[in-house]
């Protein structure tokens, strides 16, 4: 039963932002669709169970919102908000509409309102269409989930006082919108790359990114950013295959096997990254992107181009500076100037980095390498971790087998 019960909770936060997009759209309503769509769920749960996933769980999904919205409405119970849904007619959508073609990608740019912060755009967003618990937004922003909880909170009481409608922006306004919508679409990927819990990855996350990534870069062909972005996917799914071995145990990008890495998603990406500096490159997704790309076509990682690295690091810390790419370049530097010279840059990134596995598991590896015993640094990353795999290989790092 447990087992099924995860099946179906993937299943549910994989349609929800394709369900509640549909219903917004129908509906000019946020609330009013997570409600018909958490009532849907509780009627899958139970038909399911008994007669198995449908082959189209989005289509059945979104006919048990339909049918509990029309009862709902007959009851009088939520008739002001839902109304609109029993004229099934796309003329009452608002004209806006037809500048976005996917349900989903209006959804994430319906919630990313100005009228928000940047950082509460991307935290509603990812509750509201990629179904992320709270828990999972807090790991995503390396903060603590109280702080999530009370952010969520105050974005939906002030979209509630500033009567702000649920309607798609204009063409014009997309761009006003975009970091946070990249900044959403990217996290969904990261969820993807490394989950928080059982297997390494979903790789129905990673698809879902990068498909939404190809959307954005139809609407909006002259941003840099949006090709860049689409780059940094592409690079990322390119090595997915390789990052576990035939046991699903994690394997490090210098142990990958290079031979198996997917030509054709790295073709993808370095269209998308000529492209991307084309119209100007220069901003965060599309440095990140160039950093990938070093990776995505170095015959081994030896012969890694780790000075070119290293100068799109410091780029990035200009633009976009943030502890976690401060963190990353002292695997550059560690290449270039010794494990003491990347210890050096860690130093300063502990307060801001306290509850982050992979600051420990580094500082770990450098000091190994200076021969210095990392294993109390270890087994702090196995306290934070929450990933199987990495906690496996953790565990290895502690206690070596012999």
């Amino acid at each position: 039963m447990a087992e099924l019960n995860h099946a179906l909770e993937d299943v549910f936060r994989r349609e929800k932002g394709r369900v509640v997009g549909g219903l917004v759209r129908l509906l000019g309503n946020l609330d009013a669709a997570e409600e018909a769509f958490q009532e849907a769920v509780l009627a899958a749960l139970l038909a399911w169970r008994a007669s198995g996933t449908p082959s189209n769980p989005a289509a059945w999904l979104t006919t048990a919102a339909k049918n509990y919205a029309r009862d709902a409405a007959r009851h009088r119970r939520i008739v002001d908000r839902m109304a609109p849904l029993l004229v099934e007619d796309d003329r009452i959508a608002p004209a806006t509409l037809a500048s976005i073609a996917d349900d989903e990608l209006r959804l994430i740019f319906t919630c990313c309102h100005p009228v928000l912060t940047l950082d509460t755009q991307v935290a509603l967003t990812l509750k509201v269409v990629a179904g992320f618990s709270t828990e999972e937004i807090a790991r995503a922003f390396l903060c603590p989930e109280k702080t999530i909880a009370r952010r969520l909170t105050r974005a939906k009481q002030t979209l509630e006082e500033e009567r702000v409608a649920y309607v798609v922006p204009e063409r014009a306004e997309l761009r006003e919108r975009l970091a946070p919508v990249l900044a959403v679409v990217y996290l969904c990927f990261n969820e993807g790359h490394t989950t928080r819990e059982g297997p390494l990855m979903r790789l129905d996350l990673q698809a879902e990114a990068l498909r939404l990534a190809r959307v954005l870069c139809d609407l909006l062909p002259d941003e840099a950013e949006v090709f860049g972005l689409y780059a940094l996917l592409a690079f990322g799914v390119a090595r997915a295959a390789t990052r576990t071995d035939e046991r699903g145990e994690l394997l490090l990008l210098s142990e990958q096997d290079r031979s198996r890495w997917d030509r054709a998603a790295i073709k993808e990406g370095l269209v998308a990254l000529q492209r991307a500096r084309r119209l100007g490159g220069g901003e965060s997704y599309v440095l990140q992107a160039e950093i990938a790309a070093c990776h995505a076509t170095a015959p081994t990682w030896e012969a890694t181009d780790w000075v070119r690295i290293l100068r799109a690091y410091d780029e990035l810390l200009a633009v976009a500076p943030s502890p976690v790419v401060a963190m990353n370049r002292a695997v550059a530097i560690c290449t270039l100037e010794g494990p003491a010279a990347a210890l050096a840059t860690l130093a300063p990134l502990e307060a801001e980095l306290a509850t982050y596995h992979l600051f420990y598991a580094l500082r770990a590896d450098f000091r190994s390498r200076l021969g210095e015993d990392g294993r109390d640094d270890y087994r702090h990353a196995l306290e934070l971790a929450g990933n199987e795999s990495e906690r496996a290989f953790l565990r290895k790092k502690i206690d070596p087998p012999s």
